[in-house]
């Protein structure tokens, strides 16, 4: 039996994005670049939901739990007609947890933690950053999470967690999913084993 289609969103940006700042479960919220994405992403998921015969009313829809996420989600809905409201939110969809690194760059943590930061670009998928969560973490909570999907779904929420939903899924293998960019205002569709982009 096929799984469900699952239409998946990330959330807008937020200034730390911008920044280049992890913020894992920090509550950023999206700033006026993030909510005009998240227009567009609801845009093209309102034309993805007519090509697939269906408006949006008979679908589940779930997002991550942090505000990023809930506001992206209300503004997709939005562009569909859809009342802000009516989701369900989900923990397993959260962010990975970036521990003592939320809130700092890139260049900030190699400086402060270069032998993690050297451990996790050999193997992102399995080192964690001091107080935080693997992605081998995050993907075993995305599988619980998929194992509850029974029919297509709309989910929006966030980068690593679409990343860990690759993997599960056999989409791309553990050592190349924790790199690959998770574009925003675009909308994702896996289905079939594959992953398309929409923009």
């Amino acid at each position: 039996m096929a799984l469900p289609r699952i239409y998946y969103v990330r959330h807008g940006e937020t200034d730390w994005n911008a920044a280049g700042r992890f913020q894992g479960g920090r509550d950023i919220p999206l700033n006026e670049v993030g909510r005009t994405q998240a227009r567009q992403a609801g845009a093209i998921l309102k034309d993805l939901l007519a090509r697939d015969g269906g408006d949006g009313d008979d679908i589940p829809f779930v997002a991550s739990p942090l505000g990023r996420a809930m506001e992206t989600m209300e503004l997709v809905r939005g562009e569909l007609g859809l009342p802000r409201e009516g989701y369900a939110l989900d923990d397993r969809l959260r962010e990975i947890g970036y521990g003592e690194w939320e809130g700092f760059t890139t260049a900030q943590m190699q400086a402060a933690h270069p032998d993690i930061f050297a451990r996790r670009l050999h193997d992102k998928w399995n080192v964690a950053p001091p107080g935080g969560e693997t992605y081998a973490a995050l993907g075993e909570r995305v599988r619980q999470w998929l194992a509850t999907v029974e029919r297509d779904t709309v989910v929006v929420a966030h980068g690593g967690t679409l990343r860990g939903l690759m993997v599960v899924l056999d989409i791309e293998p553990s050592t190349k999913a924790a790199d690959i960019y998770i574009e925003q205002g675009v909308v994702y569709v896996l289905a079939d084993g594959r992953l398309a982009k929409f923009e």
